[in-house]
């Protein structure tokens, strides 16, 4: 079993490509890299760690069938995306328990790793994940955003239509589910006020109003470097994941520092690293720039390993966890 010293550990499940792009290019940088996903608990993952005495951090082992890592000798987290809990052979309330423990005991513990960097901390990942925040902030740091009204109320929700028509809705999360052996999900649709009846009172519904874009961006911040491409579909869709992503063309744009500036302010305000975030481009007429960039959400823990500069976007997340970043 090979030993770690100032470790780079990476916190997902074995299939997970995007992080195997940061695995490599932090190999081919020399680093000590340990790939962990907690959900192995048991015969493929075993730690220990103690707290007291002359002990005022956490300092012990986690040992995993090829790594034997000292909790206090990581350097840094690069929190991805762990595999569900499983403890199969548990019944169910067992499992529950056993499930409810390791998250809070093996979960807290690596989440909480004394002199280490996060690039993201799943606390911080969680606090930043939820859409009436990242619009409030967004919002407090002079980003164009949508008019939006979150509600339950039938009444509200008809007045805001007929006042900002076109709108659109929106889920909060969207997660993927099965249906018939599909993967099914709630793309971001038109909503005219007719549409509308009692069933919105059921559960929380985000409304906003449709933005009269021209393209997409997304831009992909790591640390201190940005990375930005304009999306356009051919059919020039509302909402660009719901086509054919083969027929998205990305195109290399310039932020500009007004909006630079905003993003790393963001992701400061939430304790974050890294963010992919989205923005509608609406066309300015005889402005100094060709796009008003409107803010549309900020993923924490986004995907990017699809964008055509994926692999500069790797290197920026080995930089941002080796030596860490100043904006």
């Amino acid at each position: 079993m090979r030993s770690t010293k100032d470790a780079i550990v990476v916190i997902t499940s074995p299939e997970d490509v995007t992080a195997n792009l940061v695995i490599a290019s932090l190999n081919e940088r020399g680093a000590c890299v340990a790939r962990v996903d907690p959900a192995d608990v048991g015969s493929g993952l075993t730690f220990g760690a103690r707290l007291g005495g002359e002990r005022a951090s956490w300092s012990g082992r986690l040992r995993t069938t090829s790594r034997d890592i000292a909790l206090e000798e990581v350097r840094a987290v690069y929190y991805r995306r762990p595999s569900p809990w499983r403890f199969e052979t548990l019944e169910a309330q067992a499992r529950d328990f056993a499930i409810t423990e390791a998250r809070h005991g093996l979960h807290g513990l690596i989440t909480n790793l004394p002199n280490c960097r996060y690039v993201n901390n799943p606390g911080n990942i969680s606090r930043s994940d939820y859409k009436p925040a990242q619009l409030q902030i967004a919002a407090q740091l002079g980003f164009a955003i949508p008019e939006t009204l979150i509600t339950n109320d039938l009444e509200a929700a008809k007045e805001f239509a007929i006042e900002h028509d076109p709108i659109v809705y929106k889920s909060f999360r969207g997660i993927p589910h099965k249906i018939e052996g599909k993967v099914a999900t709630i793309w971001t649709q038109r909503v005219d006020s007719g549409d509308l009846d009692e069933s919105i009172a059921v559960t929380a519904h985000m409304f906003q109003a449709e933005i009269p874009k021209h393209s997409d961006a997304r831009v992909t911040v790591v640390g201190s470097h940005v990375f930005a491409s304009q999306i356009t579909s051919p059919e020039g869709m509302l909402d660009w994941r719901s086509g054919d992503w083969e027929a998205l063309a990305h195109t290399p744009i310039r932020v500009p520092s007004s909006v630079v500036a905003r993003l790393h302010a963001y992701l400061y305000s939430f304790g974050l690293a890294f963010g992919c975030f989205d923005f509608a481009l609406e066309e300015t007429e005889g402005g100094v720039e060709p796009y008003r960039w409107v803010f549309i959400e900020c993923n924490p823990n986004g995907q990017w390993g699809w964008l055509p500069d994926a692999e500069a976007i790797a290197d920026a997340f080995a930089h941002t966890l080796l030596e860490g970043y100043t904006v």
